[in-house]
């Protein structure tokens, strides 16, 4: 463990211990890695998305700070969270362009905005969620694999530490998972392309 990730974690643990002069220190160690998550997810995103990565940040940020009932384990559990928190935090915003796109808010737009590929984008987002809770209700491991590396950009490494497991059962399930969530898609009619 790394001084600096012995800091994470031993801040991560006053804070959910009550200090919350803690969370004020933990925030600058831990900003430059949200902004990178971010980052990974916002280069998913097709040029012109609404979500700006500085926002998705603030988003998971405030969300991370609600969340003062959690009993933070170390800094993979805080980035585990993190991952989930900015998975949810596109796929809503996914299924709200998705809907408004199905005329759920009456906006008028050219022609050419309403085929935008941000759209198809958002289309593809809120398969790939559904497509991982299938997942999840026959194997939840896998389906957090996914979530971990995908969306919360961790390497096989910090996924095996997350999870209590070793890195070649991740490997696996990571190699596993992603060609069944292809398929998946597949027959959903929906293409992957960069999702996986």
């Amino acid at each position: 463990m790394t001084p600096a990730t012995h800091e994470v974690t031993k801040l991560l643990k006053a804070w959910s211990d009550g200090d919350e002069s803690a969370l004020d220190k933990l925030m600058p160690l831990v900003y430059d890695e949200l902004h990178r998550l971010a980052r990974q997810h916002m280069r998913r995103e097709k040029p012109g998305h609404m979500l700006q990565t500085s926002a998705l940040v603030n988003e998971a940020y405030l969300r991370l700070v609600d969340a003062a009932q959690v009993r933070w384990q170390n800094r993979a559990h805080f980035f585990g969270i993190a991952a989930r928190l900015m998975r949810r935090i596109l796929v809503d915003d996914a299924r709200r362009r998705h809907f408004d796109k199905r005329g759920g808010r009456m906006i008028q737009v050219s022609l050419d905005e309403a085929v935008s590929v941000a759209q198809e984008q958002a289309a593809n987002i809120v398969a790939l969620d559904d497509a991982l809770k299938t997942l999840a209700a026959t194997d939840p491991r896998q389906s957090e694999i996914v979530e971990l590396r995908f969306f919360g950009g961790m390497s096989i490494e910090e996924t095996a530490e997350f999870l209590h497991v070793s890195p070649g059962t991740v490997a696996r399930d990571w190699t596993f998972a992603r060609a069944w969530l292809r398929k998946e898609m597949v027959g959903e009619g929906q293409e992957t392309g960069n999702l996986l």
